[in-house]
């Protein structure tokens, strides 16, 4: 299939992906499977809706709010918290935003003593100190992502309107992506461009914690970064009042990194996205064959930004599912197969099938179930949720993250967990015409 050919169908999905009330499947009878998994589903979802109700930090052991994370429990944070009360934690990032246009990761209160670690401060949030992980490139992207699904769960665009710093807040949204644009853009590829991380990580190799850009840091070019971008303009023109030449603007971009990242980051040959372009080369040793490793996450985010056909889709799910089989893993939360390698990363916590680093995510694991039944694969999606769903009930709560032998790691009350699966839950419901 010629480039050109996937890229029209992937704009046509994509102009799906920008209509609130298009579907891209018929609402039908979803069969046994959905049945069979309803006690555990409706478990989960009233385990969810408590924690989500309990706060809107990222879980017990944190005491941020971060913005990746509110991004994916805020659709259920409107159906069961004051929605005044999620209105300011979401414009508390306004006030955090800098000169130019760039998102802080989270905030957190202040304490006496002051805070280390790379900590900004505004007098439009005196109560709080922000943070900002400089190897990222998704806090500005999950911001507009996130006004988003608060505008669609409460109907209050009223948001957009916000006066912050003399702006309203739908001019500091548009600043946050023309800062990806200005900073973060490289006009070889017509891409946008991060640290190296694993899929969609945190944490570069180059230090023993690897959250901020220096000298040392190797920049590169990868999936999950552009296709969160893809998403947050979709989401931008759909919930903006603009005018034609904004809208026309905005529209380009999003169809030229559309058909950049199929150009650039599809393996047509091994179906699937390539882990990294670099840009000032790799701190991998040249011996390392990177290209075999599957990004798990990124691929899920790239199919809901509308990057991948239906027949891709289903490939990409049972790449997945062998990847489970070839890690002896528990879900398609499996972050990435095969692994890095002991000793790439100086970050002590991600050495093999740890962390990131081939760490079971249903935080990622979940968006792809919903995918799968955005496509009405719906058999594959049952199969794949069925498993994080047990452990969720297993455990008596939402965690971070698994081991392959499916030990819980990290968060206890992980509201990342917690959202996604609920998202999912609800997803299939309305598939199934509860």
């Amino acid at each position: 299939m010629k480039i050109k050919t996937v890229v029209l169908g992937c704009l046509g999905v994509l102009a799906l992906c920008g209509n609130t009330n298009a579907q891209l499947v018929s609402n039908n009878s979803t069969g046994k499977e959905v049945k069979a998994i309803k006690p555990l589903t409706d478990s989960v979802k009233r385990m969810a809706e408590k924690l989500v109700k309990s706060g809107f930090t990222a879980g017990d052991g944190y005491a941020e709010v971060w913005i990746r994370d509110l991004n994916t429990f805020v659709s259920i944070a409107c159906e069961v918290n004051d929605k005044a009360l999620i209105k300011k934690h979401l414009l508390t990032f306004f006030d955090f935003q800098q000169p130019d246009g760039a998102i802080l990761d989270g905030y957190v209160p202040k304490k006496p003593g002051g805070i280390s670690y790379n900590f900004y401060y505004s007098k439009l949030a005196p109560n709080y100190a922000g943070h900002k992980n400089t190897v990222e490139t998704d806090q500005e992207t999950s911001l507009v992502q996130a006004v988003s699904k608060y505008i669609k769960g409460t109907g209050d665009r009223s948001i957009l309107e916000e006066q912050i710093a003399g702006q309203p807040v739908q001019k500091h949204l548009e600043r946050a992506m023309e800062f990806l644009l200005k900073e973060r853009f490289v006009k070889k590829y017509g891409l946008i461009w991060g640290a190296t991380t694993v899929d969609w990580g945190d944490v570069q190799p180059e230090h023993s914690w690897g959250v901020v850009l220096d000298t040392n840091s190797h920049r590169t070019i990868d999936i999950y970064d552009n296709a969160m971008f893809i998403i947050a303009i979709n989401d931008f023109l759909n919930m903006a009042e603009l005018l034609p030449a904004q809208k026309k603007y905005w529209t380009g971009i999003r169809n030229n990194i559309v058909i950049n990242t199929r150009k650039h980051l599809w393996d047509k040959k091994q179906q699937k996205f390539i882990p990294h372009i670099y840009l000032e080369g790799s701190p991998f040793p040249a011996s390392f064959n990177e290209s075999e490793i599957y990004y798990h996450g990124g691929t899920a985010v790239a199919i809901e930004a509308g990057l991948l056909s239906k027949d891709e889709v289903r490939h990409a799910y049972k790449r997945m599912q062998e990847n489970v089989k070839k890690a002896n893993a528990a879900t398609i939360g499996l972050s990435i197969y095969p692994v890095y390698p002991q000793g790439f990363f100086k970050n002590k916590g991600m050495g093999p099938y740890s962390y990131q680093n081939g760490g079971d995510w249903t935080w990622f694991g979940g968006r792809m179930v919903s995918q799968l039944i955005r496509y009405n694969l719906i058999e594959e999606a049952c199969e794949a949720m069925k498993p994080m769903l047990d452990r969720v009930v297993k455990n008596k709560g939402f965690y971070e993250w698994y081991t392959p032998d499916n030990k819980p790691q990290g968060s206890a009350s992980f509201r990342g967990e917690a959202g996604v699966l609920w998202t999912a839950i609800t997803d299939l419901e309305a598939k199934a015409g509860k």
